[in-house]
């Protein structure tokens, strides 16, 4: 079955009895990682227990496509259920996984680990269309999940935090999950247990360009039309091999804020006026700058770079052509526009 989003915080607590298999997939490489130990963990709370827990990879599947469900099936030496985990799995494992669906031999969990993985992926629909399956998907975190892991992350640590601070780390935290709890974890050491309140300055000092490596750097670079700080964080972009198509959205991400507050000043707000209506709100310290280029671009051109930014995603994935040169050339277009 597919898990609709509202229900993934329910399996994340308690995955439905009979459930053989469950598939965490997407782009968000930390997520898919975060949500299946999660989820192992409600069997094993020792994911490194080599009694109840067996990892394999695709290469052994696909050299004996029977191993998943001889393990599944297998019976624990010291009790319980077991564990198997099946990570970085393809196309190359639906049989091997339609094999532990179609069985009701041994009661162990398959928890099975994927990439970005299409609607026309065969593992991706075997587990879909299954009623003893659960296939979970993980997009990267949006400012609203980041709002969320912030202040459970805090909370957890009995610490609070400035509405300044808050706004800082949603803004500089990025859309991979692990790097982001990575980011808010040495927060938290650093402010040790004698400080409950995080401040702006404690945010600033703790997380940097290591959260999502700037990418929100590169779109504000590319809004403003500043071509040498432009090229200096997709240099280190690319250094760091991040993902071209993850620049992309995060500059997509600015440009539809952008224009949602464009269409309140076409109603006649100001664009500071208009800035206040977006939810999460401006980051107070970007506000003027933020102001500023709601005013230098019209509706019609962010709508226009918008089309830019869709077509240079679409290139990427069906081309093949090089997907940084792709990528470059689309923001480049665009921060020389932006002049």
């Amino acid at each position: 079955m597919k898990a609709k989003p509202r229900d993934i915080p329910a399996l994340l607590k308690a995955v439905p009895a009979g459930t053989r298999a469950v598939l965490v997939f997407g782009r968000d490489e930390g997520l898919v990682r975060e949500r299946a130990e999660i989820i192992g963990k409600q069997i094993a709370p020792d994911l490194n227990d080599p009694f109840q827990v067996v990892r394999l990879g695709p290469e052994a599947v696909k050299a004996s496509p029977s191993i998943l469900l001889d393990e599944v099936a297998a019976i624990s030496m010291m009790g319980g259920r077991r564990l198997v985990r099946l990570e970085g799995a393809g196309n190359e494992s639906t049989e091997a996984v339609k094999l532990v669906l179609a069985s009701d031999q041994g009661d162990g969990l398959l928890v099975i680990t994927g990439g970005d993985l299409k609607p026309t992926s065969s593992l991706r629909k075997a587990v879909e269309a299954a009623k003893n399956a659960q296939a979970i998907v993980c997009y990267e975190d949006s400012a609203q999940d980041l709002f969320g892991l912030v202040q459970s992350t805090l909370s957890s640590a009995g610490l609070t935090a400035t509405q300044d601070a808050v706004a800082y780390l949603v803004d500089n935290l990025g859309g991979d999950r692990m790097v982001s709890r990575g980011e808010l974890e040495k927060l938290v050491l650093y402010k040790g247990a004698d400080h409950k309140q995080v401040t702006l300055n404690d945010a600033k000092a703790c997380v940097g360009d290591t959260a999502a490596l700037g990418l929100n750097q590169i779109a504000e670079a590319v809004t403003a039309g500043n071509l040498k700080d432009l090229e200096k964080f997709l240099e280190r972009a690319w250094s760091s091999s991040e993902s071209a198509i993850a620049i992309l959205r995060t500059l997509q991400g600015r440009l539809m804020r952008l224009h949602t507050a464009r269409a309140h000043v076409d109603k006649g707000m100001s664009p500071t006026e208009a800035c206040g209506k977006l939810r999460p709100p401006v980051f107070y310290a970007e506000k003027d700058k933020f102001a500023r280029e709601v005013s230098a671009w019209s509706s019609k051109k962010l709508e226009q770079a918008l089309d830019i930014l869709i077509g240079a995603e679409l290139d990427c994935k069906t081309t093949g052509n090089p997907v940084d040169v792709i990528c470059a050339r689309a923001l480049l277009r665009l921060a020389k526009a932006a002049r």
